[in-house]
């Protein structure tokens, strides 16, 4: 694929908003907590509500940073929540039939790098006809996570939390743009 400078000026701009603004290539401190709320409510009895204190305690994700974020993956259905006495939180499904896809969308949003490329949030930009860096590289990086993710549930992350896998760890080795010198100034 042979780029112009006129192609190369708009991939060098693309590029650029990476660094400064896209985070949905990363993961997050969000995102980590998510699959440690995940794992340990896969790892409970169906049938009973578990309390926030109690996964808050289990996950180490502080309470009020927990309420929020099980908020947001009831919003789409990935948890169900039920208020009042005798009310906590489970999984809303059977965890194999919770693919990472649906749970980081409902974290962080598009899993796409550019709303040009995204498929549930399409913004149509007037250069998508013949650009060759969205048909040639985001969508195809969008595809080729989304395989992976749509591949992976809270099934795997459950797999994990039975044998002692603590996400905690990947907290300490989440890549920021500062890390390697991206975004100082």
């Amino acid at each position: 694929m042979a780029l112009n400078l006129n192609g190369l000026q708009k991939l060098s701009s693309i590029l650029e908003y990476e660094k400064r603004y896209a985070k949905n290539m990363r993961l997050s401190n969000t995102d980590i907590y998510a699959f440690k709320a995940l794992a340990y409510l896969g790892t409970q009895d169906p049938n009973t509500w578990q309390h926030g204190d109690d996964i808050a305690s289990a996950t180490n994700v502080p309470k009020a940073y927990l309420v929020r974020l099980l908020a947001a993956l009831a919003a789409q259905e990935i948890v169900s929540a039920k208020k009042g006495a005798g009310g906590g939180y489970a999984l809303a499904k059977n965890a194999a039939d919770i693919p990472l896809s649906h749970v980081l969308r409902a974290i962080d949003g598009p899993v796409a790098a550019l709303s040009c490329a995204s498929r549930n949030w399409h913004k149509q930009c007037p250069e998508e006809p013949r650009c060759h860096a969205r048909s040639n590289i985001w969508i195809r990086v969008r595809d080729a996570i989304l395989a992976v993710l749509e591949d992976t549930s809270v099934a795997d992350l459950v797999e994990d939390a039975k044998i002692g896998v603590d996400y905690s760890h990947c907290l300490e080795h989440l890549l920021r743009p500062t890390d390697f010198g991206v975004g100082k100034r």
